[in-house]
């Protein structure tokens, strides 16, 4: 299939159910609704009142939606959480993605291509236009924590999260630190990308 066009757009409400195509297309309560990275679980119970679908819809209603769904020819193909780490309760409360500055950086805490379009050469377009959004916005830099595996090593699909160190490479991040150990006793990098210049 050759691509026409490819597009970013932030997840408001009359995109949602572009966003749920992406991370849960059976809608299922138990699955992902890419809250666990950004909300403690007692948020996620008080946006949504014990629905995580629930939940996930009202990050749409903020002043920043919770990050942009990639299009490829019109079909909802790849999703990109970011937003500024301040609005990020997850990432402000970690122990182990620490902030490296005062800089205000929006932080990109999971990349997700729906399966059927994968390897299609979604990722770096998406990641791009996620980051000009973010400009858009008036974020300086846009951050990410991939963990970084070697070239014949495969990372874990179910937990998008994590992202590769050349997948940002690609999309012109450079790395400007590391965080402490993960759970998998690995750390992640932190590469950025600024958005102007």
């Amino acid at each position: 299939m050759t691509v026409v066009a490819f597009e970013t757009h932030p997840v408001t409400p009359d995109r949602f159910d572009d966003f749920a195509d992406v991370v849960n297309p059976r809608r299922r309560a138990t699955h992902c609704w890419c809250l666990s990275h950004r909300l403690t679980a007692g948020e996620i119970e008080e946006l949504g009142q014990g629905s995580r679908e629930r939940a996930a819809r009202a990050l749409g209603h903020r002043r920043h939606p919770p990050g942009v769904v990639g299009y490829a020819d019109g079909v909802p193909v790849g999703w990109c959480s970011l937003g500024p780490r301040a609005d990020n309760s997850r990432l402000v409360r970690s122990t182990v993605i620490r902030p490296l500055d005062d800089v205000p950086v929006w932080s990109i805490v999971c990349v997700v291509v729906r399966g059927g379009h994968r390897r299609r050469g979604h990722t770096t377009p998406l990641i791009e236009g996620a980051v000009a959004w973010a400009a858009s916005r008036g974020a300086p830099v846009v951050e990410a924590y991939p963990v970084d595996v070697g070239d014949d090593e495969r990372i874990d699909t179910t937990m998008a999260f994590v992202g590769t160190r050349a997948m940002f490479a690609r999309a012109g991040f450079e790395v400007v630190g590391t965080t402490d150990a993960t759970g998998s006793g690995r750390p992640r990098i932190v590469m950025r990308r600024a958005t102007q210049g």
